[in-house]
């Protein structure tokens, strides 16, 4: 088989880098956000912008969906004789921008500062999109490998139909190898390969101790209010140390790699003087250990506020599972704990909203080795870091399911300061160039495997 020499490659990339970069920047442009409440037009309007980048590529194109599900958008061109498949992932939705006073920009206005491309999306995960587009273009009509591209349109929301959609399109993606650009990078200049990702149960617990709001002062002393014992509650989840107190939960230690705790701190954006939780090494902490966190309190405000006990009170938790951990198994013993804890003979109830499989890559065998042989041309001699998430990326697993036969890889544009899911996310303009190309030496490493 003949391929496109790295230097030839390397000169296409830098070629057909600007085109992409105004391709990523007019998809910046489309607020596609899949949550309930918003205007989903851009989420179509997003789907067929990406559907025409890959029609103009060469690949037979479809919109698809379940239900009610968003549009997921695949595009495929068949393998030369003999050669491999590689399965190309990343997705179009984006998360809301949350809070508009806290962006520097118009979060859907790209702007460049200081060599970061800033807006919603730019770096989770359209930029994930254009990365694959830009390999494809570098090598044009000499494409080595069979591509399917799978362009998701509701990952931020959680993939509700995603399943479903690879059981109807099953036999268009397999694939010998995966690509999921939905992760990041160790550092600026540094490449990575998630191999590890923590599982996720995402629930609610409510309290109640009276039938409607009663006088504080007539009955304050004697009565206790919900979100007293809310908080009372709440506070057994973590010991002195800020580790997690629910028994039965899987923990693990991560990988040898080292996370400096001023490293962590910076990029974590702590106050100055504010503790760590837990104990042991951070990446344990936040790799292969169970956390806890408390996203939501259903409670009145404090302007207003009547002098009046509250007679209920409810908490949004999310937990987040060492690998090998069964979310059914967690979620029961979460709630084995709130019951035995819960002060006062509180009445107390639960209400189940998602949960997702951690997961575990065995990142050995000829398709990763030429994986790590593109970063370390694209890196200029970096070594790949493979490293955990503390994150969850539930569909990972359905892929290891479904595809069991393939090479899943996860990648990233990202960088520790890209801000993904925040205000002000952006990308390293620089880190991006050296994705393009090491996607593109990728598949020409795949091909040549």
């Amino acid at each position: 088989m003949t391929t496109l020499s790295v230097d030839e490659l390397r000169a296409a990339v830098a070629r057909e880098l600007p085109g992409v970069r105004a391709d990523l920047e007019r998809l910046v442009r489309i607020p596609g956000i899949a949550f309930d409440g918003f205007d989903f037009t851009p989420l179509e309007r997003s789907a067929e912008a990406v559907a025409e980048l890959l029609r103009a590529e060469g690949l037979e194109v479809q919109i698809s969906r379940i239900g009610e599900g968003h549009p997921a958008v695949i595009g495929k061109k068949a393998a030369p004789a003999g050669a491999p498949t590689v399965l190309l992932y990343a997705h179009h939705d984006v998360q809301p921008p949350g809070d508009m006073s806290q962006w520097r920009t118009d979060p859907f206005e790209p702007t460049e500062i200081d060599g970061r491309l800033y807006g919603r999306g730019a770096a989770d995960d359209k930029a994930g999109v254009m990365a694959h587009i830009a390999a494809l273009r570098a090598f044009g009509d000499q494409l080595p490998v069979g591509v399917v591209l799978f362009i998701e349109g509701e990952e931020e929301f959680g993939s509700a139909s995603l399943e479903d959609l690879l059981k109807k399109h099953q036999s268009e993606l397999t694939a010998d190898v995966i690509v999921i650009a939905d992760s990041a990078n160790w550092d600026i200049g540094v490449p990575a390969l998630t191999t590890s990702l923590r599982g996720i149960v995402n629930s609610f617990v409510t309290v109640e101790v009276l039938q409607s709001a009663v006088h504080s002062g007539m009955y304050g002393g004697a009565v206790p209010d919900a979100l007293m014992v809310m908080s009372r509650l709440l506070a057994t989840l973590h010991d002195e140390r800020g580790d997690v107190a629910v028994a039965g939960l899987v923990s693990k230690p991560a990988s040898p790699l080292d996370y400096p705790e001023d490293r962590f701190r910076s990029e974590a954006g702590i106050l100055d003087g504010v503790d760590l939780i837990g104990t042991g090494r951070i990446v344990d902490r936040i790799w292969t250990r169970p956390a806890i966190s408390i996203l939501g309190i259903d409670a009145p405000g404090t302007e207003g506020a009547p002098n009046a006990l509250i007679p209920k009170a409810k908490a949004k938790l999310s937990m987040r599972l060492a690998p090998g951990d069964d979310p059914k198994s967690a979620y029961e013993a979460l709630k084995a704990h709130l019951t035995k804890f819960v002060p006062w003979n509180a009445k107390i109830s639960f209400e189940f909203e998602h949960d997702g499989n951690a997961c575990v890559i065995d990142a050995t065998g000829k398709y990763f080795d030429a994986v790590r042989d593109a970063f370390k041309v694209a890196y200029n001699g970096a070594d790949t870091v493979e490293v955990g998430i503390g994150g969850s990326i539930p569909f990972i697993a359905t892929f290891q399911e479904m595809f069991p036969n393939a090479s899943i890889m996860v990648t990233g544009v990202e960088d520790p300061m890209s801000g993904a899911h925040g205000p002000n996310e952006s990308l390293h303009l620089g880190e991006f160039e050296r994705v393009c190309l090491a996607e593109t030496l990728l598949l020409r490493n795949v091909a040549l495997a």
